[in-house]
């Protein structure tokens, strides 16, 4: 019995899926090599002249998630050093790792004083989320930087350049990875999806670029788990996925603000938030963007952008989302107004 349940489960996954447990897109589609990165080409020049040089500095490498820094240190690891080799030469630390000044001390300190006698190359020190670590640690870190230089490298891996003290940048050579444009990640996309038979359209996959906002991993992970829910790759079901109000329900609510009393745009609008679960911060950029599209003059579009930057700074203050979409409502119904003496 158990058997037949397991096998109607797996015909019931569409095709492509992979059996249950398989890996994530964006680890089965990790590059492993620097040349099959998508993006910022002059730093991948710069590291492999280092590389192929034998002077790899000391690296750290800041940008915004999902653009590529750790599959680059990932794929520098595996051109250095063989498959046996890394257990003995490399030690990464991550976010999920304490970042105090003990693991500082102790562990990396008792890495990278033991020589490797068996081999020449350089040990290679990688702490993921650098910028999570404590000052103090940070402090201890910069003289065994120094101290271990002979034989030992760091790579230091960072969302926020500002949360890594001076003295640590001074000692590191910096690489700042910037998010990836559309035009980068839409063929990588492309042949993913076509790699799992995915059946999409070219509105999911311009949804899934516009919610990714240059974040390669966000994408990656929008496409399978809309894949894998809906069995299409639309518009709709990206967003649907995603959590993020569709196209349709925006222009509806920003016509209701725009036509309706303001008791009814009111309810209207506040069924959106109730019923459907959506974020307030969502549904305020989504009004921002549908504002580009329409024609307004300008002292109007500047009131209404003024007012909406005013609504996100309240609701991102902890006011009551309720309260502040009320708010959207007014301003709205002011710039009815406002276009009316416009008109007249």
């Amino acid at each position: 019995m158990a058997v037949a349940k397991e096998k109607s489960i797996r015909s019931a996954i569409p095709p492509g899926h992979g059996v249950l447990g398989g890996l994530p897109w964006v680890e089965r589609y990790r590059p492993t090599a620097l040349n099959e990165l998508i993006s910022h080409k002059n730093i991948l020049d710069t590291l492999q002249k280092f590389l192929s040089e034998d002077r790899l500095p000391h690296l750290l490498f800041y940008g915004p998630p999902g653009t590529g820094k750790t599959s680059t240190i990932l794929s520098i690891v595996k051109q250095l050093y063989e498959p046996r080799e890394v257990a003995s030469l490399v030690l990464e630390l991550n976010a999920s790792d304490d970042r105090g000044i003990d693991i500082v001390r102790n562990e990396i300190v008792n890495f990278v004083s033991m020589k490797n006698v068996f081999s020449n190359k350089i040990k290679l020190v990688i702490l993921d989320e650098a910028d999570a670590m404590t000052k103090d640690a940070q402090n201890a870190l910069r003289r065994v930087i120094e101290k271990y230089t002979n034989h030992s490298r760091f790579c230091l891996v960072a969302n926020y350049l500002s949360k890594i003290t001076p003295a640590i940048q001074s000692r590191c050579t910096r690489f700042r990875f910037a998010p990836l444009t559309t035009e980068q990640m839409r063929p990588r996309l492309e042949v993913v999806l076509a790699s799992e038979k995915a059946v999409w359209e070219e509105s999911g996959m311009a949804a899934a670029l516009h919610l990714a906002k240059g974040d390669m991993r966000k994408a990656l992970n929008l496409l399978q788990c809309t894949w894998m829910a809906y069995g299409e790759i639309s518009g709709d079901t990206v967003y649907s996925c995603a959590g993020h109000p569709l196209k349709t329900e925006i222009e509806k609510a920003v016509t209701s603000m725009m036509n309706l009393p303001l008791n009814e745009a009111v309810q209207e609008i506040d069924e959106l938030r109730t019923m459907k679960s959506y974020a307030v911060q969502d549904i305020l950029e989504d009004v921002h963007d549908y504002l580009a599209d329409l024609e307004l003059p300008g002292p109007v579009r500047i009131y209404l952008l003024e007012k909406l930057a005013d609504i996100e700074y309240r609701i991102s203050s902890g006011c009551s989302e309720k309260l502040q979409l009320s708010s959207l409502v007014a301003c709205f119904f002011t710039a009815r107004n406002m276009l009316t003496d416009f008109a007249a």
